[in-house]
This record gives structure tokens, sequence and C-alpha cells, in this order.
């Protein structure tokens, strides 16, 4: 108990911290708790700071879905606390922040980090919880099952309401991001793969998204930002298919308001790059998903920095690369080319997404 301890309550403590050394520029967000097995309650927190004005972009970023990609919830905290620091001296931050709604939630599922799981307290992959059916064939287990919760990828039990962390994030996002016109979310996640890849919707289909030239004109000024940035930016249904994947389900929701305009990513860092340069780490749980040497450690952690940067600012000034109507025909023909003609699933880059 003691390991799972040190892996959980730090975090908390430390987001707590956070919310407490940010304001009054930022303000914390109680939205529940967790109940664990053995009676204790851990609270689900989420951040905002910014401009609350729904006719500024919006900004999102959320981590530790999967308890067990401790990783992802440290690059999503890391990141709140770089702005947390220069809350206190960077007057163009503060300039900054009067353009762009920016939102946290770093630790989605305390229970499962606590526990070093992948599934929450309750057994149930909160990647596969939403209520989204997968329109075509999908992996065996890997895709979602309902079989039990004592295998991996449970989905919940069928008809059943949404796990209180999922529930959580969609309304915290309906509230907070899908009331601004334009708005762009990143979810952090570690999993099989020698490439850090970007996705973005679909899960559940191959077909494209609605918004294809949107997503190609961000993948175009990443391209031109970062010229020599490692990331594979595709649909995840390259990949392969999944039920519930929750971002599909926020997507669609937001396609269903007027005017609003929602481009999820999820960013998978590729864990078999750490375990290529250090092999022992196949003996360790945790090892097969995080860094576990502390230089190599770092190292991800600026890495993955400068693209949230990249992504913030990619917000704050969403109306000066969206593309205009005269552009999405072109911008849809190119991404086309680019991800779906010719192509076919892949199978396993991203196994544990």
């Amino acid at each position: 108990m003691r390991q799972q301890e040190s892996i959980a309550l730090p975090a908390l403590a430390a987001l707590e911290g956070l919310i407490e050394a940010g304001r009054p520029y930022l303000e914390g967000h109680r939205l529940g708790v967790v109940t664990m097995g053995d009676g204790s309650a851990l609270p689900l927190w989420a951040v905002t700071l910014g401009n609350p004005d729904p006719a500024v972009p919006a900004v999102g970023f959320f981590g530790g879905v999967h308890g067990l990609e401790r990783i992802g919830a440290e690059v999503v905290m890391a990141f709140l606390a770089s702005l947390v620091s220069r809350l206190r001296w960077d007057s163009s931050l503060h300039r900054s922040l009067e353009a762009v709604r920016i939102v946290f939630m770093p630790l989605v599922n305390p229970g499962g980090l606590q526990r070093a799981t992948r599934a929450n307290p309750q057994g149930v992959d909160l990647m596969r919880n939403a209520p989204v059916q997968a329109g075509g064939p999908i992996p065996w287990l890997l895709g979602g099952q309902r079989i039990s919760a004592k295998l991996p990828w449970f989905m919940g039990d069928a008809g059943a309401p949404m796990q209180v962390e999922s529930q959580a994030l969609c309304d915290f996002v309906e509230q907070e991001m899908l009331t601004h016109a334009h708005s762009i979310s990143v979810d952090c996640h570690s999993g099989f793969g020698l490439a850090d890849r970007i996705w973005f919707p679909f899960a559940h289909t191959a077909k494209p998204i609605a918004h294809l030239a949107e997503m190609h004109a961000l993948c175009e000024i990443l391209d031109q930002t970062h010229v020599q940035h490692r990331y594979v930016f595709e649909p995840q249904s390259r990949q392969y298919l999944t039920h519930g994947d929750i971002w599909d389900h926020l997507y669609m929701q937001a396609c269903k308001r007027a005017d609003c305009l929602l481009l999820p990513l999820t960013l998978e860092m590729g864990s078999w790059l750490w375990v290529k340069k250090n092999p022992r780490q196949l003996f360790s749980r945790s090892g097969m998903f995080n860094p576990l040497v502390e230089h190599r450690q770092q190292r991800v952690l600026r890495r993955h920095l400068a693209w949230l940067d990249f992504v913030l600012r990619a917000a704050a000034g969403m109306q000066r690369w969206l593309p205009q109507p005269e552009r999405r025909a072109w911008h849809e023909e190119m991404a086309l080319n680019r991800w779906y003609r010719g192509r076919t699933l892949q199978g396993t880059a991203g196994a544990q997404a």
C-alpha cells in the first residue's frame, strides 16, 4: 500500500498546492469524489484560468485517464506548474490570458493512479466508457468489452451511466469548453509504439470527421512551426477502432451545437522508446508505460511541454489559421490524401490508448 500511495497522494497534494499558489489568477473546481474499495475517497480536481468570455477560444489539457500511464498526468501537471510560476511575473502571459480560456484536469483517474491500474477502482476503462459504438470491426478485448471488469478494457455494464470520472470530465468540457465557439483539447497518454503520436477522432469509425479541413490546418502550422518535430499526426482510426471513446463522444456533442468547434487531440507517447533504451523496464509493470530513469523522464517532459505550449498558442490564435471558406476544400483534399486514401488500419502502434 505504501508504494501505491507514493504514486497518487503526492500528485493530488501537488495539484492542490498549485491551485493555492495560482490564486487569484486561477480557480480550482472540485468536480466530485472517487470512492475507493476501502471506503476512502479521492477528489476530482479541475482548474480554470484566463478569459471566461465565450467569444474567446478555449483550450483544455487532460491527463491521468489511465492510472498506469503516470507520465501523462506528469506532463500536464508540469505544464500547469510552469504557467503558475509565470503568473507571478510574466506580463506577456497575463496579456495572453485575456485572449484565451485555459482549463486543466490533470488527474482524471486518481483512483487508478493510486492503485497503479489502467482502469478506475470499479475496473472500468474510462476511455472505453462513453456511449459510442464502433461502426466497424474492432480488435478483441482491446476495442472494449463487457465480459468482466477483471479483464482489461472493460466498458462498464450495458445501460449503466458513465463512471463518475468520465461524467465529470464530460460535464467539465461541456461547461467550460463547448460554451466557446472554438476550442482545442489535448489528452496525454502513453502506450506501446516507437513513435510519439498525435491522434484525432474518430476512434469508432474510419470515416473522416466533419472538421477535417480545420484539423489539417492545425497539422500544417505544427509542421511549419516545428519543422523537425517527431510526432506522427493522424486519425486514431488508422491504428484500430474502439467502442466508448470519450473524445469521439465529446466531439459529436460539440457538433450538435450551433457555432461550436472542438478539435480533440490525444498525445500518445511511445513507451517502447523508453523500453528500447532500458530493457529492464519490461520487468516493471509501471516501466512498460513510463520512463523510469530520471534524466529520460526530464527529457520527455521538456519535449512535450514544448508541444503543449504550441497548442496553447495555436488555440489563442485560432482565428488566424483556421481555414477561410475558400480554402476549406483545399485543406480537406490534402487531408484525405494524407490520411485516408489508400490507407488501412495499421493495428497495434498505440495498443494501450
